[in-house]
């Protein structure tokens, strides 16, 4: 497929091609009809599929519009923007008249730690490089399917050049300025924190108490206790098995962003405190690495 084909030009790299990078970079070549990786390690079947490759994070930021950082957070971010190959040597590299760089952060992160990044990056670059954070909902299965929600914080402009790039991987919404994303993402982890400990809660009474988990689910799944996450985790919450797609030592980062939250708003928050505490002690109990679906175990466990 040409680049003709598709009413988009926007070139978009993508740093970080894991579980949710990857196919989201699938998504943008198909709908952009081109994109950019760069990873630590080779990625052939995203280049056979005509993803252009770069050796490093500069020579990708040296040649796109957009940069995609679909990474575990700030930390890793940064390491990814230094040093001789990284983000920022590509944006000198970049034409005096080129157009900013747009940085698409999609890592749910902490919302004054993306807003004091962007304000380090423009005086750094004299503007060279603007932000967007952009953190997505609706896991691996919406990654694929290119059906994610995509929460973009930042200025009308950016997040306008954001929605273009970002569409082909799902709905794209501005909901207001830089760190609005980030404000929005910790709330969706939220209610998804306290969505799959009350599933796995639930699903060790009833199998302690006799009944057919499945068919309970199969029952509960068409009442209000339905939800996407009982659609795409209800096999794992019935067998058992919890290995890992959406890592639980993730959900506890994202409910610190969400304490982050409270306290910044001065909202005496109920469930923030308790699901923290619980996925702390999954952490410590060594199940962090697990699907977050191992609140079954980790309630039968304790």
């Amino acid at each position: 497929m040409s680049q003709s084909d598709h009413p988009s030009t926007t070139v978009v790299g993508v740093v970080g091609l894991g579980s949710m990078g990857a196919p989201m970079a699938r998504r943008l070549l198909a709908g952009h009809g081109t994109v950019h990786i760069s990873a630590r390690r080779p990625q052939p079947g995203l280049v056979a599929d005509g993803a252009v490759w770069h050796a490093d994070a500069a020579g990708l930021a040296a040649t796109v519009d957009a940069v995609l950082l679909m990474l575990p957070d700030l930390p890793e971010i940064e390491q990814v923007l230094a040093g001789e190959t990284g983000l920022l040597a590509g944006v000198a590299a970049r034409p005096v008249d080129a157009a900013p760089l747009l940085l698409l952060i999609g890592s749910t992160s902490s919302a004054p730690g993306v807003r004091a990044l962007a304000e380090r990056l423009d005086g750094e670059t004299r503007g060279r490089v603007r932000v967007v954070d952009a953190p997505v909902s609706g896991g691996e299965d919406g990654a694929v399917a290119g059906t994610l929600s995509i929460m973009l914080g930042g200025t009308e402009t950016d997040c306008a050049a954001a929605t273009v790039a970002l569409s082909p991987c799902g709905t794209p919404i501005r909901l207001g300025p830089l760190g609005a994303g980030e404000v929005a993402k910790a709330c969706n982890q939220l209610v998804v924190a306290a969505t799959i400990m009350a599933l796995g809660e639930t699903t060790v009474l009833a199998d302690r108490s006799g009944i057919d988990v499945g068919a309970m689910w199969d029952l509960l799944g068409h009442g209000y206790a339905s939800s996407r996450l009982l659609d795409t985790r209800r096999e794992k919450l019935v067998t058992g098995d919890d290995s890992p797609s959406g890592m639980a030592k993730y959900m506890l980062k994202d409910l610190r962003s969400a304490a982050e939250v409270a306290a910044g708003t001065d909202t005496r928050a109920v469930l923030i405190p308790a699901l923290r505490a619980a996925f702390e002690e999954i952490v410590d109990a060594g199940l962090g690495d697990r699907d977050m679906s191992v609140t079954r175990r980790f309630i039968a466990d304790r």
